[in-house]
């Protein structure tokens, strides 16, 4: 999408996810901690991950980051069909991205180190770029909006009967099919992907998990198309109240469905990607009507700045020590304000960093995008 023409929203949403990662969340975590018992507060351990079933705001970074970049997808489509594309160029189009984040995402586990044997294969990334592939190629290839629904369900539905009535054949015995160690999610990793897992012997971004995320995007493209639709048919009013109550809609079946299937975001099971697609879509209504219905858009400008370069930010992160910048400029103040105040000092430094190296590319008007 041009830059002109694009939703703000999008990009402000994409943008305020991303600081999470980036930053936001040690820092928040930071200021708790002058508090006493704050690491322990509510708000602290929001900012991590549970470790298993349950669900925590830190959980809803990763699966919101790609059902916005499922939203995008249906204005990318159109603006091709625009332009003249044929149906072979528009799916190289969709594999070249699939597999380049792929590629990027062993660029970022450390593929130019060379030792294959320890290299971490699967990632955030990887799991991006193949849910988003398949997504695309079913938003592309059936055009009927039920067929995809039905997809999408018989997804989730095929995903969980496969976890429930399918246990890991090495499980102990009693053993629950949804936990860390009876599930086939883990097995078929186990005995399939090479190298090292984000856990000793789980990864939650591994091969069978991708199929429920597929859908995830997809809720996020059936957003996009909603959005999508002339004002003249629906008003942004109307279509913003829509979308809060289909997400009301998926928060009452994820919670409904995680009785027997537990929110996991680990395993991305079906309740989970129910009850997430609830909170992103909200967001994006939330963001949608504030800065695209509304016309508020200059509150949002922090966020648009990181969210324009999302992936090369999370990219330049890892190969820039932003952290040794960071310190360079702030360590004597953190030396000064003291023990307690010195992360809170040392979080915000890293983070306007961040944000400054986010604004000079902006400025530049350097968009690198997949």
């Amino acid at each position: 999408m041009d830059i002109k023409k694009r939703l703000h929203s999008l990009d402000a949403l994409r943008g305020f996810d991303m600081l999470f990662i980036l930053g936001l969340a040690s820092l928040i975590v930071s200021i708790c901690e002058l508090f006493p018992g704050g690491a322990d507060c509510a708000l602290a351990r929001n900012m991590t991950h549970v470790a298993w079933d349950g669900m925590r705001h830190h959980d809803t970074i990763f699966p919101l980051f790609l059902f916005i970049a499922g939203i995008s997808y249906p204005f990318s489509y159109a603006s091709q069909i625009a332009k003249g594309r044929t149906q072979g160029q528009i799916y190289a189009k969709i594999f070249y991205r699939g597999f380049m984040l792929v590629f990027i995402n062993l660029l970022y586990n450390g593929l130019l180190n060379f030792d294959f044997v320890h290299l971490r294969y699967t990632g955030v990334l990887a799991r991006i770029g193949m849910a988003w592939m398949f997504s695309a190629l079913i938003f592309v290839t059936f055009k009927k909006n039920y067929i995809r629904w039905i997809i999408a369900a018989s997804l989730l539905i095929g995903y969980w009967l496969l976890l429930r009535f399918v246990p890991a054949p090495d499980m102990p015995a009693g053993t629950d099919p949804f936990s860390i160690e009876g599930n086939l999610c883990g097995y078929i990793d186990r005995n399939v992907i090479p190298g090292r897992f984000y856990q000793d012997f789980f990864d939650p971004e591994g091969i069978l998990s991708t199929i429920p995320a597929i859908v995830t995007a997809m809720l996020g493209m059936f957003t996009g198309q909603f959005v999508k639709l002339s004002d003249d048919k629906i008003s942004g009013n109307k279509k913003t109240l829509c979308m809060f109550g289909a997400a009301a809609v998926m928060l009452g079946l994820g919670l409904l469905w995680s009785l027997d299937f537990p929110i996991n975001k680990s395993l991305w099971s079906s309740s989970f990607v129910l009850v997430v697609g609830s909170y992103s879509l909200a967001m994006f209504a939330l963001f949608y009507w504030i800065i695209d219905v509304k016309g508020w858009k200059k509150w949002s400008f922090i966020f648009q700045v990181i969210g324009l370069n999302s992936i090369t930010i999370y990219l330049g992160q890892r190969i820039v020590s932003l952290r040794s910048i960071s310190h360079f400029f702030c360590d004597g103040l953190a030396d000064l304000v003291g023990s307690a105040w010195a992360p809170v000092v040392l979080n915000f430094g890293y983070l306007c960093v961040v944000w400054f190296l986010a604004y000079f590319l902006y400025k530049q008007k350097i968009f690198l995008r997949v």
